[in-house]
């Protein structure tokens, strides 16, 4: 079913209620912008909840989820994501972002918006099919890439504090250029972020991290005064320190960088956001060694503690935490194996702790080249490439990658005539590491015939 003959059965089925109906926002935006999607969202003026019902009858829909509370429903249809909300004007109470509606008509409900760009509606009636209704001039900022809000930004912002980050978002997004009263308005009330609730900051962040260019929008974060407000610690990144002839670089424009160049390559949430936590240690850890100069010895480990504390207060899941912490911890060990003299048994101890997430590692560690000198870029690359080749040699031979000691509980029972315990893990961490260490092959009746022969070491 195309767009059109979608909205031709919508528009009838309203008719039928004596209802009008409007397609609008986001979908006329990008609709605008050559980019029209399979998101809907329609205005509905009458009574969204009643209209809900004879939608589901009339188009044979099993399944719509409604909330009476704000006049909305949704359902999906033909490949479609659609949703419906009474046309409604709103008031805010100062400590909450949820209004107070009543139903109204749907000049009030442009109004309303966020921004000129999706104040857009268009008529699907058979006598207006496909008049576009612009009060706010959004068309025109489509054209300009200017994002405004309709109404005087500062209420608009104090009413709704994550419209500050949809902002951003937005322009991140289209590239578009934050309109000044505007962005001054996010500034000011910047502060108001603290009603918004955690996963909400959340979603809209991540958004912005997954976009084609992550800096754009996280250059405008902390410009405002955004970013301060829910990761503090990434503001304290920015700034160069130098004594006598010694300077280290600006942490925070290179973990942009990194971000950036890992947007290059991957488009994994988590990836990005072990590049934005890689280097957050730096300034806690930074020391100036007469003769040497800045040192940051043990961030990585100081980073894995700091990511895993700041993504919980971000509400992040259990599963992006632990992998955030595993690339943090072990971003520098890839670089440290540079060299032809590191042996099998630092290559098998790499492969064993990176685990499924090797390759995002060496991701990320090529990423963190961000030198403006393109000679030392290609020789990091080159070492990089040399490193990747003699761990698939090591990998193909001895299968470390995620493996398990392939020796179970009940085996080293039986050897050493024993009840589970203490025992059991011993042997087995035993044999883990002579695996690791290349005294014994990753083969079952090796690593028993191993454990005979050192039978004695644990009797």
């Amino acid at each position: 079913m195309t767009e059109n003959e979608l909205f031709k059965r919508i528009n009838a089925i309203a008719q039928s209620c004596d209802y009008k109906i409007y397609v609008v926002g986001g979908f006329v935006r990008d609709k605008i912008l050559g980019k029209p999607g399979k998101d809907i969202d329609f205005v509905v003026v009458g009574d969204a909840m009643k209209f809900a019902t004879v939608l589901k009858k009339e188009l044979k829909i099993k399944t719509l989820v409604q909330y009476p509370r704000f006049g909305t429903f949704m359902a999906n249809y033909k490949g479609y994501s659609l949703e419906f909300v009474n046309a409604r004007e709103e008031s805010y109470d100062f400590n909450s972002r949820n209004p107070v509606t009543k139903q109204a008509d749907l000049l009030t409900d442009l109004s309303r918006r966020d921004f000129t760009i999706n104040t857009l509606a268009m008529d699907i009636s058979e006598e207006n099919f496909g008049a576009v209704i612009d009060v706010y001039n959004g068309r025109e900022d489509i054209k300009k890439g200017i994002i405004r809000t309709p109404l005087e930004p500062g209420k608009t912002f104090s009413d709704d504090p994550l419209r500050m980050m949809r902002a951003i978002r937005f322009a991140s997004r289209f590239k578009f250029e934050i309109e000044q009263d505007t962005f001054e308005a996010i500034t000011k009330n910047a502060e108001r972020l603290a009603i918004i609730s955690v996963e909400r900051i959340q979603d809209e962040f991540n958004k912005i991290l997954m976009a084609d260019v992550p800096s754009f929008g996280l250059r405008l974060l902390e410009e405002c005064g955004l970013l301060k407000q829910f990761l503090p610690e990434a503001i304290v990144m920015k700034g160069v320190e130098q004594k006598k002839e010694f300077h280290h670089k600006d942490v925070f424009y290179h973990t942009l960088e990194v971000i950036d160049n890992l947007a290059k390559t991957s488009n994994k949430l988590e990836l990005r956001l072990a590049g934005l936590f890689h280097d957050i240690a730096k300034p806690r850890t930074k020391r100036f060694v007469e003769a040497t100069g800045w040192t940051f010895h043990g961030h990585e480990v100081v980073g894995e503690r700091m990511a895993r504390a700041i993504l919980k207060r971000l509400k992040y899941s259990n599963e992006i935490i632990d992998y955030v912490k595993k690339l943090v911890r072990l971003h520098l060990r890839p670089m440290a194996l540079i060299s032809d003299e590191v042996t099998d048994s630092a290559m098998r101890r790499l492969l064993f702790l990176a685990g499924n997430e090797f390759d995002d590692l060496m991701i990320l560690c090529r990423a963190d080249i961000t030198s403006k000198n393109p000679n030392r870029v290609k020789r990091y690359l080159g070492n990089y490439e040399y490193l990747l080749k003699k761990v698939v040699e090591v990998e193909e031979r001895d299968r470390i990658r995620n493996f398990q000691p392939p020796v179970n509980g009940q085996e080293i029972m039986a050897i050493f005539n024993c009840k589970p315990g203490r025992l059991i893990g011993e042997v087995k961490k035993f044999v883990e590491e002579a695996i690791l260490d290349g005294e014994v092959e990753n083969d079952h009746d090796a690593c028993i015939k191993f454990i005979l022969d050192n039978k004695n070491r644990f009797e």
